[in-house]
């Protein structure tokens, strides 16, 4: 099926917003040691919280907030190597495991803010997309990466990794891991939020692209 995809903007950030919630804030308040954290207004919930952080030391700090986040991915033992790492290396971008990148990502970021930068500063893409089909398509994140990649040049790090997958018809699993967030805009209009490690403005040689997509890539079917 005949598609065209045009790049209408790309920012970068060092935070997401959105993804921490209040409820997050006043629970790491408690697991920070601090007393009476529902009594605090909402928008001092950040403030508050980066403050009690502060008070530990970086790795142990990093450590309440992995368990916090990923305890059901990680074991006790990755969890303390990652809170030494994250001091040293960007682990949103170098860990291997590609589906917790958004979940490290923002964790860093969070760190980083409040310790002033002693934990490495990770950006992330935040990118809109206008995608057009020549019939009716469901848009997921495999069909947004494989339109996508068309208008970045061929050495990007997405395309020098990730080439076969992207040329093969089969699903793209990589995709969710790789595309943080996929949110429709309305009509043909869409964010994408992802890492600068895979999508920033040197990545891409062209602003718009129009190409086909197989059956197959779009359906999947047979496997």
């Amino acid at each position: 099926m005949k598609f065209t995809i045009k790049k209408t903007n790309i920012k970068t950030v060092d935070s997401i917003k959105g993804y921490w919630k209040n409820e997050d804030y006043k629970n790491l308040l408690e697991l920070f040691d601090f007393a009476d954290a529902a009594s605090i207004a909402d928008n001092e919930l950040l403030e508050m919280l980066s403050l009690a952080i502060s008070d530990f030391e970086p790795p142990e700090a990093a450590e309440i907030v992995l368990k916090y986040k990923l305890s059901d991915h990680l074991n006790i033992g990755q969890i303390e190597n990652l809170a030494h790492e994250m001091l040293l290396d960007k682990i949103a971008e170098e860990y291997p495991e590609i589906p917790l990148h958004y979940t490290l990502y923002n964790i860093n970021q969070l760190l980083y803010k409040a310790y002033n930068g002693k934990f490495p500063n990770t950006l992330a893409s935040i990118i809109d997309i206008d995608l057009t089909f020549g019939g009716e398509v469901t848009v997921d994140k495999d069909i947004m990466l494989r339109t996508l990649s068309e208008l970045l040049t061929s050495r990007s790090l997405l395309k020098r990794l990730f080439s076969d997958k992207l040329e093969s018809e089969k699903e793209l699993k990589i995709a969710d891991g790789i595309i943080w967030e996929l949110n429709p805009q309305g009509g043909t209009q869409y964010q994408i939020i992802s890492s600068d490690y895979w999508f920033n403005r040197d990545d891409f040689e062209m602003d718009e692209f129009s190409g086909t997509l197989t059956d197959e890539e779009i359906n999947h079917e047979g496997e």
